[in-house]
């Protein structure tokens, strides 16, 4: 078994190198000042940093807020916190817990996005997922019989939201947000940012990348996304983009390898297995990275072929499928509405 580098330090890999490629040139319009002020933390196991342009005056304020929110979020939304509000969803047994506004909304996002998928896209993979460990270099494959009575308990129609309560049908059902948080916690962050004056900005959290405006007037932010299971986060191609959001979902991010095969973070719904359809990775590119996170897992689950006519059929939003041949799919829009330039 080969193993598996800690999930903080492969993100701390692949926040440098998009930080190589973004944080260049930008400035908030309210200071003659450019010079980038970014703060950077640990939240949902991950490496994230938001970096803004002017002097540290104004920018440490703004900084500080984003943080809190990333903080709030955290407390609201991790299911490894026992205190938080999707925990104590998880251990209410069936019964309706009161929650906050995030929440619900977090979860009305989450379904849509299960009715949309088929279920490919669910938040009540929670038992599965808890199942595996991607974050720890054990490589433990769960028995079969975990991994059905785990299956048995994903449907995203046993969660019940009314007002500010939600409930889970199945009592033995758990929610994992893990497939949408970072999302709705940049968009979030934006919106904030947003209120505050901010025209230009980068939000990176772990590999979700949220622009805010672009790097100076008619010239956009460029972004590379990691050439896969390289260990310096080395990019693969490379995006022009102006206040958009570019997700991306890969094999490569969480995973382990025994006896020769690969075992990954991407979790087929049906079965409990790691998705096997040639995929490494999926890139999103949306107006809400809440959307772009929801869709890179479930463009990812349904495959090459699938994923790409259904992304092609959505509005401002365009994709790229990566096969483990290294061959590279693009949705329609790729080239011509989205720079892109692939890297040698």
């Amino acid at each position: 078994m080969k193993k598996r580098k800690n999930i903080k330090v492969t993100w701390l890999i692949a926040l440098i190198t998009v930080s190589s490629l973004l944080f260049t040139g930008c400035n908030i319009p309210f200071s003659k000042t450019t010079q980038a002020q970014s703060k950077t933390g640990l939240y949902f196991d991950t490496v994230i940093t938001v970096t803004l342009y002017g002097s540290k005056e104004e920018t440490a304020p703004l900084l500080k807020g984003c943080f809190q929110l990333a903080d709030r979020f955290e407390k609201r939304f991790s299911n490894t916190r026992s205190t938080s509000e999707i925990s104590r969803i998880n251990e209410a047994a069936g019964k309706p817990v009161s929650v906050s506004s995030d929440t619900v909304n977090i979860l009305k996002d989450a379904i849509s996005y299960g009715q949309k998928s088929n279920g490919a896209f669910d938040v009540t993979i929670g038992r599965l997922s808890d199942a595996w460990d991607f974050k720890s270099n054990t490589g433990h494959i769960p028995s079969q019989n975990t991994l059905q009575q785990a299956v048995k308990t994903i449907d995203y129609t046993n969660i019940q939201i009314s007002d500010d309560t939600v409930s889970l049908r199945n009592p033995n059902a758990r929610l994992d947000l893990g497939g949408i948080a970072k999302g709705y916690i940049a968009d979030s962050m934006k919106t904030y940012l947003k209120k505050q004056g901010v025209t230009k900005g980068i939000i990176n959290l772990g590999g979700n990348v949220l622009c805010i405006g672009e790097k100076e007037k008619n010239v956009p932010f460029t972004v590379g996304i990691q050439k896969p299971f390289t260990e310096d986060g080395t990019p693969l191609f490379t995006l022009k983009i102006k206040d958009l959001s570019v997700v991306t979902s890969g094999t490569y991010q969480r995973y382990f390898r025994k006896n020769g095969k690969l075992y990954h973070h991407i979790l087929n719904t049906k079965t409990g297995l790691p998705v096997q359809n040639h995929l490494t990775s999926v890139t999103i590119i949306s107006n809400r990275s809440t959307d772009g996170d929801a869709l890179s897992t479930t463009a990812f689950c349904m495959g090459a072929k699938d994923g790409l006519a259904y992304i092609e059929k959505l509005k401002n939003t365009e994709a790229i499928f990566v096969l483990d041949s290294g061959n590279i799919l693009k949705t329609s829009g790729i080239g011509t509405k989205i720079p892109f330039t692939l890297v040698k």
